[in-house]
């Protein structure tokens, strides 16, 4: 089977790029705007601008895979709601361009969305749960998911839950980054504890990805942690797990924070349907954690 992904620079496209290379029976073919930030040993790379039609349609024709992972968005949420232009054109127009090259091909689809798409009055959620976004992220993700749903393709559409990895280069933080870094720093950290999330392992939401493509699956799957958890729950556990100093965490709610963009406060989702159905299985927080810090370890050595 030969699997293109989008974005693979970035951290999912990372994690899939070097999941897949694993795999006996798959071919890769990383995209991403640029050079490589990995090393391709086993599959191959473009580089693709997924807000380009003549790129896209060109390097789909060329590589006529037979599913497309397609991961690459546009995720900062506050960047979304001030630049709607350059958000709109990342998460929905290059959708209807990948939908379209896919198409011509005949490519399945395996689509990346998000949590965000949901309004945050309750949680945690199914997949028969009915969007509302509260802010322009989410609603460009759920206007992304309906030009999936309403094309001819095989499709499928994979919502996952505040994201945590590092890259390669370290060139991305996330929660469990930024509390160790401001507690080993001896810094005083606010952090919320009105928000709810089930947090996935960028390792946890590849297989996810990787297993929806293997057996062709169709519809829509919640890939995420197992955990349900707050920001601040976060903050505690990663300063249990690296022995750092929990009194410097102070909880705050939501309304201590001024942003552009507003978060839905209770999200999470309910992963028994890939569980069942694809044999998903995600690491616990603390095991994420673990691996983390074994990964920025051995980056810290190199």
């Amino acid at each position: 089977m030969k699997i293109l992904v989008t974005g693979s620079n970035g951290l999912l496209g990372q994690k899939l790029t070097q999941l897949i290379q694993q795999q006996e029976g798959f071919e890769l073919i990383a995209t991403a705007r640029g050079k490589s930030a990995i090393p391709i040993t086993k599959g191959s790379f473009y580089s693709l601008d997924i807000c380009d039609p003549a790129s896209v349609g060109s390097v789909f024709a060329e590589v006529k895979p037979d599913v497309v992972i397609h991961g690459a968005a546009m995720t900062m949420v506050d960047q979304c709601e001030t630049d709607r232009d350059a958000c709109w054109k990342s998460n929905v127009t290059a959708v209807e361009y990948i939908v379209k090259a896919c198409e011509k091909i005949n490519a399945r689809l395996v689509h990346v969305s998000t949590d965000f798409i949901f309004d945050g009055s309750h949680g945690p959620l199914d997949e028969n749960e009915k969007p509302a976004p509260v802010n322009f992220y989410g609603e460009s993700k759920l206007t992304g998911e309906k030009v999936v749903m309403e094309s001819s393709l095989d499709w499928c559409i994979c919502r996952t839950v505040l994201v945590y990895g590092i890259t390669s280069d370290m060139s991305r933080s996330n929660i469990v980054l930024w509390v160790k870094d401001s507690l080993e720093k001896g810094k005083t950290i606010q952090v919320v504890n009105d928000q709810f999330r089930t947090p996935t392992l960028a390792e946890d939401l590849a297989m996810g990805c990787f297993l929806a493509a293997k057996h062709k699956a169709k519809g829509i799957y919640n890939i995420s942690g197992k955990d349900f958890m707050s920001p601040y729950d976060i903050a505690i556990k990663t300063a249990e797990f690296f022995n750092l100093d929990k009194s410097l965490i102070k909880p705050a709610d939501s309304t201590t924070f001024k942003q552009p963009a507003r978060r839905p406060l209770v999200t999470g989702f309910i992963i028994d349907k890939a569980r069942k159905e694809l044999g998903y299985e995600p690491h616990s927080f603390m095991e994420g954690v673990a691996l983390l810090a074994q990964q920025v370890a051995s980056v810290s050595v190199k």
